[in-house]
């Protein structure tokens, strides 16, 4: 590793981003690190750098829904491996975050100097976990594997209006909220729809909740 390695940082919470920053200069001492405090931000930073070592991934991020933060920067940047933060330490969310692609999932509640053993073995080529995870059933389904590459086809402004689809907005709302006309909502709509092979937003809505991590699977259905 040189002074060329370059980390995204993807969180909400500005402490929590500058604990992250500590444990990759840890791992990393001369790593480039680049902030991001939103999804989209997350995407803007990886579209620049798009030589990026590893984007640390909160699982919770304000303008994104569940895993989908996770499914989408994986499908537009492919090469770049992502390891999930959390507070969530369930083993079942961890399982599903890793066949979504994660290279590793790091509890929030890990010590600066696991964070960084965990970045280091990534960086490494090495996944990385916090528990063995070998002994459970694949959380992902066919279907929603499929529902996760459709999404990773949307683009940014796209995936944008069906985050905002799932939180119950209305097409003139959004429209507002996008400074954008609602007849472009329209036709992002109809695009997220063909893309995602549904036949109204209420079922681009419920293929969606799949990406949900408050609950095991079970109890969302």
């Amino acid at each position: 590793m040189d002074a060329n390695n370059k980390i995204l940082i993807a969180d909400d919470h500005p402490l929590f981003r500058a604990a992250l920053k500590q444990a990759v200069h840890q791992a990393v001492p001369h790593a480039l690190v680049v902030e991001a405090d939103t999804l989209e931000a997350a995407q803007n930073a990886a579209d620049e750098h798009t030589d990026a070592d590893l984007i640390l991934l909160d699982l919770h991020m304000p303008d994104a829904n569940g895993f989908s933060g996770l499914v989408y920067l994986r499908g537009q940047h492919p090469g770049i491996p992502v390891v999930m933060v959390s507070g969530s330490e369930e083993p079942h969310v961890i399982r599903k975050a890793m066949d979504y692609g994660a290279s590793g999932f790091i509890p929030k509640s890990a010590s600066l100097e696991v964070i960084a053993e965990a970045i280091q073995s990534v960086m490494d080529g090495e996944e990385w976990l916090p528990v063995a995870i070998d002994d459970l059933d694949d959380q992902v389904t066919e279907e929603e594997a499929r529902f996760a590459e459709a999404l990773a086809t949307l683009t940014p402004q796209q995936f944008r209006v069906l985050m905002m689809l799932t939180e119950g907005l209305l097409n003139k709302q959004i429209a507002y909220e996008l400074n954008v006309s609602e007849a472009t909502i329209k036709a992002h709509v109809t695009a997220i729809l063909r893309k995602l092979g549904v036949h109204s937003r209420t079922q681009a809505v419920i293929a969606a909740s799949q990406l949900l991590v408050d609950k095991p699977k079970a109890e969302l259905e």
